[in-house]
C-alpha cells in the first residue's frame, strides 16, 4: 500500500508542474499492472475475474496511450457505434475509480471544487473534471454521453466539450418506456452515424454494426445464465470484479473480448463448488478502498457479493432485428431510467436470480437518484423477503470518513443474515 500511496502522491506533485510527466507515469504504472495481471496472477480469484482485471485495465490505458483516437462517453453511452469508428471509450466512473485506486483522486477532486464544482457534486465526476483541467487527461477525438440515470452527466460533459473545444453529441433519453420514445431515441442514434464518420473520417458500415449487435445480445444473455447458475454456487469474491463488469457490461459491449469474459463466466462456474457463507447483492457503486468494506466481504467464504445492480440494467427481454431500434430498446427500457421503482423492481428480480441473502443498497453521496430511493427501496425489498442494508459513503473519494460506522452497520447486518438463515 505504500507504494500506492507513492504512486499517486507522485502523480499529484508532477500534475501541478508537468501534466504530460503525471500522465506518462499514470500510463507506465498502470500497464505494469496489467503485466502482473498477466504473468502474476491472484490466485484466489476465478480465470474469468482475471481476465476481466487485465480487459479493464486496457480500457484504461488505450486513450492514453491513442487519445486522438478516443471518446469520452457517460457509462450507459451504447459504444457499438463507437467500435465502428475506431474509437476507444473512456467514461468518468471508471477512469475516477482508477484514479482512487492509485491514491491520486484527492488533488482532482479539491482542483474541481476550487473551481466553483458544487461540493455535493458526484465524487467520480469532479474527479474526472479535476484531471481533465489539470491536464491529466488527454485532449479526445470528441464526447458522446446521454441523459440516462445521472443528473451530473449534462454539467460534466458540457464543461469538458468546452475546455477541451472538442465536438460532442448528447443523446436524450426519455422517461417513459413508450414505443414512440424507442423511435426517439432510434433516431438519434441514425443521426449519431454522420456526427462521427465527420469527426473520424470513417465510414460506418452497418452489416457490421448489425453482427456487433448480435454480440452484445449474446453476450448479455451469457451473464444473465452465468448470474442464475451462481445462485447455489461459491466463487471467490473481491470488491472490484462486479464493478468492472459493470463498466464492460456497458461500454465493452459489442466486442469479441466481452463476449468471450462471459463465455470464462458460464467455463467457471460450471466447475465452481458449493455454496458457502451469504450472498450479497450490490445496489449501486462499491467503495472498493474501504478498509471496513475489505474486512468483511473481500475474499470471504463468509459473504460474498454476487452481483452488482450496474451491470445488469439492460432488459434483455426486448429485441428488434434494427440495430439502432435495438440499441434505442435498452436505453428506454434501462433499468435506472423512469421511476425508482422500476429499478427497485429489477433489483429484486437479480438479486432472486443470484440466490442473495441479503442486499446493500449503496448511498453514493452525490447520486441524488440512489439517496432518494433508498426507503423506499429497503420496504419493498423486505416485502420481497430480501433483508436490505442501506449503507451510506462514497464509492471514489475516501476522504467521506464513516468508516467505524461502515464496519459496525455492515458487521451486525452480516451477522444478522446468519441467524435469519437458522430461522
Amino acid at each position: 500500500m505504500e507504494i500506492v500511496k507513492t504512486f499517486g502522491n507522485y502523480i499529484e506533485k508532477w500534475c501541478e508542474t508537468s501534466p504530460e510527466r503525471a500522465r506518462w507515469l499514470l500510463k507506465t504504472g498502470w500497464e505494469a499492472q496489467n503485466l502482473k495481471f498477466r504473468f502474476l496472477p491472484e490466485g484466489q480469484l476465478n480465470p474469468s475475474d482475471q481476465y476481466l482485471a487485465g480487459m479493464m485495465m486496457n480500457v484504461m490505458t488505450q486513450p492514453l496511450k491513442h487519445p486522438e483516437s478516443s471518446v469520452m462517453v457517460s457509462v450507459f453511452t451504447p459504444c457499438e457505434l463507437l467500435q465502428e469508428a475506431g474509437l476507444y471509450p473512456y467514461n468518468v466512473e471508471s477512469f475516477s475509480c482508477y484514479l482512487a485506486a492509485s491514491q491520486a483522486e484527492r488533488p482532482f477532486l479539491q482542483g474541481a471544487e476550487d473551481s466553483g464544482i458544487s461540493e455535493t457534486l458526484c465524487s467520480y465526476h469532479k474527479t474526472f473534471i479535476g484531471a481533465a483541467e489539470k491536464g491529466l487527461l488527454p485532449k479526445p477525438k470528441c464526447i458522446v454521453y446521454t441523459n440516462l440515470a445521472c443528473d451530473a452527466n449534462l454539467l460534466t460533459f458540457h464543461r469538458l466539450a468546452e475546455f477541451f473545444d472538442i465536438p460532442v453529441f448528447s443523446i436524450d433519453i426519455p422517461s417513459a418506456q413508450t414505443p414512440a420514445n424507442v423511435s426517439y431515441v432510434a433516431t438519434q442514434l441514425r443521426a449519431l452515424v454522420p456526427f462521427l464518420e465527420k469527426v473520424t473520417g470513417r465510414t460506418i458500415d452497418e452489416s457490421k454494426l448489425k453482427e456487433r449487435l448480435a454480440r452484445s445480445r449474446r453476450t448479455l444473455q451469457n451473464y444473465d445464465k452465468f448470474q442464475s447458475a451462481r445462485a447455489d454456487k461459491y466463487i471467490p469474491s473481491d470488491l472490484v470484479s462486479s464493478l468492472y463488469s459493470g463498466m464492460t457490461n456497458n461500454i465493452l459491449l459489442g466486442t469479441e473480448e466481452e463476449e468471450l469474459y462471459t463465455q470464462k463466466l458460464l467455463e467457471d462456474v460450471s466447475k465452481a463448488p458449493a455454496k458457502k457463507g451469504r450472498h450479497i447483492y450490490w445496489m449501486h457503486t462499491i467503495p472498493f478502498w474501504s478498509e471496513a468494506v475489505k474486512d468483511a466481504l473481500l475474499l470471504k467464504e463468509e459473504a460474498q457479493i454476487v452481483g452488482c445492480e450496474l451491470a445488469q440494467v439492460a432488459d434483455i427481454t426486448k429485441h428488434s432485428e434494427d440495430p439502432y431500434e435495438e440499441m434505442a430498446l435498452r436505453l428506454v427500457y434501462h433499468a435506472l431510467n423512469g421511476p425508482v421503482s422500476r429499478r427497485i423492481e429489477a433489483g429484486i428480480r437479480h438479486a432472486k436470480q443470484a440466490g442473495a441473502d441479503g442486499v446493500v443498497w449503496f448511498n453514493h453521496w452525490g447520486c441524488k437518484h440512489t439517496l432518494g430511493g433508498s426507503r423506499i427501496a429497503k420496504k419493498r425489498f423486505e416485502e420481497a423477503g430480501i433483508p436490505l442494508l442501506i449503507l451510506d459513503g462514497d464509492g471514489c473519494d475516501r476522504s467521506h470518513g464513516g468508516e467505524g460506522q461502515t464496519s459496525t452497520r455492515l458487521g451486525a447486518f452480516l451477522e444478522m443474515l446468519g441467524d435469519f438463515d437458522h430461522e
